[in-house]
């Protein structure tokens, strides 16, 4: 469902405004404005519609509270980059995204332990038995609404000092940024369902197609944390450019 299409709903006919607004957004939805594409100014917009400048910037000023265009001082509108699709191929903060969205970020720690290692973890971590972990699992919102859940490993070896850290006030991965030069990163991304645990955790139905992330990152050839991040799916694509190697 498009931004227009919520708000022309329940009306028999869209106002103005909401047809600038739907105008536009079908246009970049559709790739005739890629990103980066400059959108006509406020009164060459006011002009075409036949409307005051006023009518014209609550258009653009939703489109761009919805992360469609950025609205640069002196320079006009411009399509945006969806900062959606190209979070789950980079190393990112999770509020940054968030916010970058035009939401209100929000964090909530679902649960933290220190302890050995299971199988699963050694052998995706490269650690030996007895291995000491520091596993969290939080939750990020977007608003009032789950945008993502994470689910964090973070090899203790090789980072000591996060046994200290309560991450009861933000997450874990901001954190890591800061402190460890990571060197190499590999990601893993599967479309799956909701279970009833994950429905619950995102307040989503069960059985709803989610994005889920998986990455490993290492330093210096050791392994420093495996990280799950689940996103309901609905609102994210992947899309990659590649351009063929030189022989």
């Amino acid at each position: 469902m498009t931004l227009a299409s919520i708000l022309s709903r329940g009306d028999s006919a869209p106002s103005l405004h909401q047809r600038i607004l739907s105008d536009i957004e079908g246009r970049i939805l559709s790739g005739e404005w890629p990103p980066g594409h400059r959108i006509p100014f406020e009164m060459e917009l006011a002009e075409l519609y036949d409307c005051s400048r006023m009518t014209v910037n609550k258009a653009l000023s939703q489109l761009a509270k919805s992360g469609l265009i950025e609205r640069r001082k002196r320079s006009g509108s411009f399509v945006t980059q969806p900062h959606a699709q190209s979070a789950v191929l980079e190393i990112r903060d999770i509020k940054a995204e968030v916010q970058s969205l035009g939401q209100v970020y929000d964090y909530e720690l679902l649960a933290r332990e220190q302890r050995r290692a299971d199988g699963e973890e050694r052998d995706r971590l490269d650690l030996k038995a007895g291995a000491i972990v520091l596993a969290v699992q939080c939750r990020h919102f977007a608003g009032p609404k789950p945008f993502c859940y994470e689910e964090r490993v973070i090899n203790l070896a090789a980072v000591p000092e996060a046994a200290a850290q309560a991450f009861d006030k933000s997450a874990p991965g901001p954190w890591l940024l800061e402190r460890v030069p990571w060197s190499a990163a590999e990601h893993r991304i599967q479309a799956v369902g909701a279970d009833a645990d994950m429905a619950k955790v995102l307040e989503i139905p069960e059985g709803t197609p989610c994005l889920q992330v998986e990455r490993r990152t290492r330093m210096n050839g050791v392994h420093v944390t495996l990280v799950r991040l689940v996103y309901p799916g609905q609102a994210f694509e992947l899309v990659a450019n590649f351009a063929p190697t030189q022989s």
